[in-house]
């Protein structure tokens, strides 16, 4: 393929990319079309190394496309969501709900959850990915019984379980049973934004998910790069064309931290076996815990923090002093940034989701989706990253905005293995991963949640063309 009239940066002349196999082998002005040589005109438009989502959740995200919305924005209060379930409600088998918060309807349990889908086997998951809420008749497809001590880990009051499961995905998963989704309409929609390779980022990722990316990518339907993080049970690094196996992923939640000690041998154990760490913390003393454990069990290359959702100053420096990098979702701004700011102290408002902070420290930032849990567009999320604005108009943290330039080129211009590094560059001899998007640079910057993919080419591939 020839892809003439491409800019590659903002006020140079256009040029043509002549792409052959899975690479660029020519890059010049005026190049000639070849006889019988796909053409594609990119109109003096912006062409760019295309994109790598760096926290993504692939197999959640295919369920989520398949289940009904009940939280923001479809949904924003406790008669919406009531009404929703109950038209759902009158199926057969597992109904599946995805994206609730407690601003619509309060903290639901087993009970509410009844009064709107009173027979049909019923699952809510909250917007964090941690929580899952069922009503009765779910509980008795899984066997929960009130009053009896089992092996479920269920929250309980007085031995009646309230249908509340946090971080039990494993144990769920095992009892559900099932066929792991297909990835086709997830790696289209990944193609049309641009997106030529991502980085999974499911803690619990093992074999059986391995052998499932490693199919899918076979039949065709997954179509990005995937560096895939999880469990030791990856360990050692496995490796095939077009799927890798990357850091452990270790995921903190403060009501319930892991023992120090143990955290410290797992992160040593991970390093010996050739993989860095990627640590899960969105508070601030989530924060601290995975700083520390990192500090005394020894920082390699490649280790991460993931969201770092707070952070104070003194936590930026001490992230920098670490030599870590930083995997950011600065969409949740825009996506929650209202909810934000109802909710939290002023202190905690101000070291939300940093950007220039981190930027400016030295520290590489890197950015992904998390989705489903997030919108999974990364012009969104560059705008969001560059304006701070939320869903109602109002600016959270402005000392923390990216200049476009900033936004598009590190958060998710860098390489899978180096998230925030250097920007991947468009050359003589470089794999042809690209997009070609609708408009000019200068109206790419001046508008980046309105911009449009046209082309997208991964491993010299088309994977999206409008």
């Amino acid at each position: 393929m020839l892809i003439i009239n491409a800019r590659l940066y903002a006020g140079q002349a256009c040029v043509a990319l002549r792409v052959e196999g899975e690479r660029i082998v020519e890059l010049a002005p005026g190049l000639r079309p070849r006889a019988g040589e796909e053409v594609f005109d990119a109109a003096a438009a912006a062409v760019l190394p295309g994109l790598h989502d760096h926290h993504i959740h692939l197999l959640a995200y295919a369920a989520a496309l398949e289940s009904v919305p009940c939280g923001p924005p479809q949904l924003s209060d406790a008669a919406a969501l009531f009404n929703t379930l109950a038209r759902h409600g009158a199926g057969t088998g597992w109904m599946r709900g995805v994206g609730y918060h407690e601003s619509v309807a309060g903290d639901i349990d087993r009970a509410w959850l009844d009064c709107a889908v009173p027979e049909r086997p019923l699952r809510i998951q909250h917007r964090s990915g941690q929580l899952w809420i069922f009503n009765s008749a779910g509980l008795r497809q899984l066997g929960v019984r009130d009053g009896v001590t089992g092996d479920d880990p269920f929250e309980r009051h007085a031995g009646v379980a309230s249908g509340r499961l946090y971080a039990g995905d494993a144990w769920l998963r095992e009892r559900l049973g099932g066929r792991m989704p297909a990835l086709d309409e997830v790696s289209r929609r990944l193609a049309g934004f641009g997106i030529t390779g991502v980085t999974d980022a499911s803690p619990s990722n093992a074999r059986d998910e391995f052998l499932h990316f490693a199919a899918e990518a076979a039949r065709g339907a997954l179509r990005q790069e995937v560096l895939m993080m999880g469990s030791a049970a990856l360990d050692p690094a496995w490796r095939q064309p077009g799927l890798a196996v990357g850091a452990t992923k270790i995921h903190l939640r403060e009501s319930d931290l892991p023992d120090f000690d143990a955290t410290c041998a797992r992160i040593v154990h991970s390093h010996r076996t050739g993989r860095p760490v990627a640590v899960h913390c969105v508070t601030l003393a989530e924060l601290m815990f995975a700083l520390g454990a990192l500090q005394a069990a020894g920082v390699r290359a490649g280790d991460r923090l993931e969201h770092a959702a707070l952070s104070t100053p003194e936590a930026v420096a001490l992230v920098r002093d670490a030599g870590l990098a930083v995997v950011t979702q600065p969409h949740f701004v825009f996506e929650r940034g209202d909810a934000y700011l109802s909710a939290l102290a002023t202190d905690e408002l101000a070291g939300l989701y940093r950007a220039r902070s981190f930027v400016s420290a030295g520290v590489a930032l890197g950015a992904g989706s998390d989705a489903p849990y997030g919108d999974a567009d990364p012009w969104r999320s560059m705008a969001a990253a560059q304006q701070r604005l939320t869903r109602g108009g109002r600016r959270l943290g402005a000392g923390e905005c990216l200049d476009a330039t900033a936004a598009l080129l590190r958060l998710y211009g860098s390489s899978a293995q180096d998230p925030g590094g250097e920007c991947r560059q468009l050359q003589v001899g470089a794999t042809a991963d690209l997009c070609v998007l609708d408009r000019s640079w200068d109206a790419v910057l001046e508008d980046l949640a309105a911009v449009r993919v046209r082309l997208t080419l991964g491993r010299g591939r088309v994977l999206h063309a409008a």
